[in-house]
């Protein structure tokens, strides 16, 4: 493990990326952070205010939960059972 992990976002350049900025993938999920402990991540991440859109549930995969980035995009929180 140890791993660093870091992405970086564009800003809009103009009028027409703007006016898309929080909608890229028409409203669905695009995005998806893996995590190993997902109710530690979940906890943090609830703290520091990040907007969650769900509650947590539980699929054969994993735990998932949906929350928003700061331009508005979604994206899955998951988790190990």
């Amino acid at each position: 493990m140890g791993a660093q992990t870091g992405i970086l976002l564009a800003r809009a350049d103009g009028d027409v990326q703007a006016a898309t900025v929080g909608n890229q993938v028409a409203g669905r999920v695009g995005f998806f952070l893996q995590v190993e402990d997902f109710d530690a991540s979940y906890e943090r991440m609830n703290a520091a205010g990040v907007e969650f859109v769900t509650s947590p549930w539980t699929e054969p995969y994993g735990r998932v939960a949906v929350f928003r980035d700061i331009a508005g995009n979604k994206w899955d929180l998951l988790g190990p059972s």
